[in-house]
């Protein structure tokens, strides 16, 4: 099956940030739920991809609150984190 590009954009621009982490972090989220997201769901993600790595990283791991647009998101993403309890 042939993916769309859109999709196929968003995979590439989630595996490579430019933080190992946040490679890891969003790039296996993209790999596992992209395919299955709404049209809101893909336009949020597409809309968090373009947010500073530092600040993804410090909402993933608690270190400060996200936005309240992302803060779903960001729930799900730090299951992904090893040593976060959120």
């Amino acid at each position: 099956m042939t993916e769309e590009p859109r999709v196929k954009r968003m995979r590439i621009r989630a595996w490579r940030r430019g933080i190992k982490e946040m490679d890891l972090i969003l790039g296996g989220y993209a790999n596992d739920r992209l395919a299955g997201l709404s049209a809101e769901g893909l336009d949020l993600f597409e809309a968090l991809l373009g947010e500073n790595d530092q600040d993804l990283f410090a909402w993933v791991t608690g270190q400060a609150a996200p936005p309240p647009r992302f803060a779903p998101l960001i729930r799900e993403l730090a299951h992904r984190v090893p040593g976060t309890a959120q």
